[in-house]
């Protein structure tokens, strides 16, 4: 049995909810090592998080979220181009699967909006 059509905006918006809290909890895992970050933290990783933190944060709440999930997409475009891609073209090799997906669940955010609930 189908999903019934009016169901849509609705499930949007919780595709929405449940990408940016799992987005987020990459930001609380930079700052505050919850789980622990496996890396040592540079200066670009301090901008992801704040981006992971703050954007998340407002796409939760479906702030400004057409903006807000271009914004991240293109930090998840640059984050498998500076960090993945440098190991090989295909993600599933490079481990860059999770920033391609990101990446085109914010876009088709940033182009369907936030669903019935903002």
């Amino acid at each position: 049995m189908p999903i019934p059509a009016t169901w849509s905006a609705r499930l949007l918006s919780v595709m929405r909810i449940v990408v940016a809290l799992v987005f987020f909890s990459h930001g609380i895992s930079k700052f505050f090592g919850l789980p622990p970050f496996p890396m040592p933290m540079n200066p670009l990783l301090y901008v992801a998080g704040i981006l992971e933190v703050v954007g998340g944060g407002m796409l939760i709440i479906g702030l400004f979220t057409r903006p807000v999930a271009f914004v991240l997409s293109g930090m998840s475009a640059v984050a498998y181009f500076l960090a993945h891609f440098p190991h090989g073209p295909f993600p599933i090799a490079n481990g860059g699967e999770p920033a391609v997906l990101y990446c085109f669940v914010f876009l088709s955010l940033a182009a369907a909006g936030g669903g019935a609930c903002r």
